[in-house]
């Protein structure tokens, strides 16, 4: 059976879906206002794992990842770059949809914006208000009144007389206590606007994610998940605004994926110590980042460097290596202790280490029996293409995988050092052999001799 990590009671669950064979699932999207870094795409493709798992498993998965299209940062770089938050918004929207598409993350089932929510938002907070949960400040801002929903701070674990404000939490005079949070804030001279009832102005990011997710998802549905970050205080802000509104169960099961870090500290935009997606793309193939970032338990922090994805590389190898010259028509063995014990890792709140330790010893069966059968092992190999496509690797062609980076190599003359080398070994001249794949390795190419063939791959 499935088991889930709640963040919620901080312990794994059997996962019971509130609709047999159904989930919905909201995760919270990207603000658009610059490129996402990889540690945006750590959490992105932790749940992209999670997805293609659950459907694989034969779940009816509905996948919601949002946009955040209106914020101050947004707000801020169109005012720095004298164009309008619409344009900014287009281009980096496009921009991530292009670096996620490259990471081979599945489009979710809906993206909305927050600004195609707004007649949704207006009503949530007029619910709020109505229900006594909310108030009209004196500056006109529309305020979330905390101490009024006596579960606030279940989520984070923390009491509410100790916590502290976190990101996008303005602290000032107007609001009752330090811990309020705006739903609905009056626009400035210049700003994108609203109509309201509250005057001109536009909705506070929590609020934004509780009216989308609720408006396709309902009220109450499965799984909620993001970056541990977002745990306090948006999305406790989320459940207080959310149940405080509808007066049930917002979410069954909250999910956060551990942190990217660099000498041990979170990669942040704030922080200055990212790397855009783009920016590794540019030196590393997809795949090899795609690994990186999902080879770790989605729960664990990571490490990033450059000898990470180095080795991210060179397991991806041993993979394609395994796949490299398989008959093509073969179908996966179904049944074996290989898929059974597979589903066991993943069932276990989705562990993809103990997971990708399967995969290694699958492809060690490969590469072993090959020796003996090739068509047993050509299906031992659909099988590890079959369970490696649940993680959105190999994919590829090995050949093409393998030989990849070498763009800025002569092909030709790789090719026909080779066909030299084996005219010589051919001929008996040993040392000739010798010389040349001396010749090919000082080129970082290593020959793989076997089937009385000579393939080769980078290193």
């Amino acid at each position: 059976m499935l088991s889930i990590y709640n963040s919620l009671t901080q312990k794994k669950e059997i996962f019971k879906p509130i609709t047999e064979g159904k989930i919905k699932i909201y995760v919270c999207g990207p603000t658009v206002y610059d490129y996402a870094h990889i540690g945006n795409a750590r959490t992105y493709a932790g749940f992209d794992v999670i997805i293609r798992y659950l459907r694989w498993r034969g779940y009816d998965v509905v996948y919601v990842r949002n946009i955040t299209d209106i914020d101050d940062k947004i707000i801020k770089r169109a005012n720095e770059n004298k164009e309008s938050f619409q344009a900014v918004v287009e281009r980096f929207t496009n921009a991530i949809h292009e670096d996620f598409t490259a990471l081979g993350l599945l489009a979710p089932n809906h993206e909305p914006r927050a600004t195609e929510y707004v007649p949704h938002i207006i009503a949530l907070i007029e619910q709020l208000i109505a229900n006594g949960f909310a108030y009209i400040a004196d500056n006109g801002d529309v305020y979330y009144d905390v101490r009024k929903f006596n579960n606030y701070g279940e989520l984070a674990h923390r009491d509410i007389d100790k916590l502290e404000s976190g990101a996008r939490v303005e602290i000032n005079d107007i609001k009752h206590d330090p811990l309020d949070f705006v739903l609905w804030k009056l626009a400035k001279p210049g700003e994108p606007y609203w109509e309201s009832p509250w005057g001109v102005g536009r909705p506070g990011w929590h609020i934004e994610c509780s009216a989308m997710s609720t408006r396709l998802l309902g009220d109450h549905f499965d799984i909620h998940g993001g970056g541990k970050d977002l745990i306090f205080p948006h999305h406790e802000n989320e459940i207080a605004q959310s149940e405080a509104a509808t007066h049930q169960k917002f979410v069954n099961i909250w999910m956060h994926a551990g942190y990217l870090q660099i000498e041990k500290e979170k990669m942040s935009k704030s922080l200055g110590n990212f790397f855009t997606i783009r920016d590794i793309l540019q030196k590393h193939a997809p795949e090899v980042l795609r690994y990186f970032l999902i080879t770790s338990h989605y729960r664990s922090p990571i490490q990033f460097s450059e000898n990470a994805l180095i080795q991210a590389r060179n397991a991806l190898s041993r993979f394609y290596t395994a796949l490299r010259d398989l008959p093509p028509e073969a179908g996966a063995i179904p049944n074996t202790e290989y898929e059974k014990n597979f589903v066991q890792a993943m069932d276990d709140d989705f562990n993809t280490p103990i997971a990708f330790s399967v995969l290694f010893d699958l492809a060690h069966e490969v590469q072993r029996t090959r020796e003996k059968d090739m068509q047993l092992a050509a299906q031992y190999g659909a099988l590890l293409k079959t369970l490696g496509g649940v993680f959105g690797i190999l994919q590829d062609d090995p050949n093409k995988f393998l030989q990849s980076g070498t763009e800025e190599l002569d092909v030709a003359k790789i090719e026909s050092l080779i066909t030299a080398r084996n005219q010589a070994r051919a001929n008996k001249n040993w040392a000739e052999a010798d010389r040349i794949r001396a010749e090919l390795a000082a080129m970082s190419i290593v020959l793989e001799d076997g089937g009385g063939m000579t393939t080769w791959k980078r290193t």
